[in-house]
């Protein structure tokens, strides 16, 4: 499978050398030079320093034959703005879009947006906790 993530803070980085474990192509686009010294030191993948609403960018990445975009961001509108170019301009068939703002989260997912909320996630795993314990 061929995936673009946008975003190497934690979560993009970590999932970026899982999935070049796994035997995947895997491109990783950030803003911050520094944020690729987060990848694993085997990382075969490909970086992408630039914006990753950027068509140019994404086109180094390879979006035009990309299965798949996670758009990981700290940035909300950032990872909503990729996460339509990728559908609709891009047609990638996969795409996943993290959102920090449950309320936009609902909105977006209404417009046919894979969603990934952990400000929910982290909520409801906690309330799980004081309820077990």
């Amino acid at each position: 499978m061929r995936v673009v993530i946008l975003g190497c803070g934690r979560v993009g980085a970590r999932l970026a050398g899982m999935l070049d474990d796994g035997g995947h192509q895997v491109s990783v686009i950030d803003e911050n030079l520094e944020a690729f010294e987060r990848l694993p030191t085997r990382f075969a993948g490909l970086v992408v320093l630039g914006n990753g609403i950027d068509f140019d960018i994404l086109t180094q990445a390879g979006i035009e034959k990309a299965d798949a975009l996670c758009a990981l961001s700290n940035f909300d509108n950032t990872n909503i703005m990729a996460s339509q170019i990728a559908r609709e301009v891009f047609h990638v068939p996969r795409v996943i879009t993290r959102i920090y703002d449950p309320e936009r989260q609902d909105t977006f997912r209404q417009l046919g947006l894979e969603t990934v909320c952990p400000t929910r996630v982290g909520v409801a795993q906690i309330e799980a906790l004081l309820d077990a314990g």
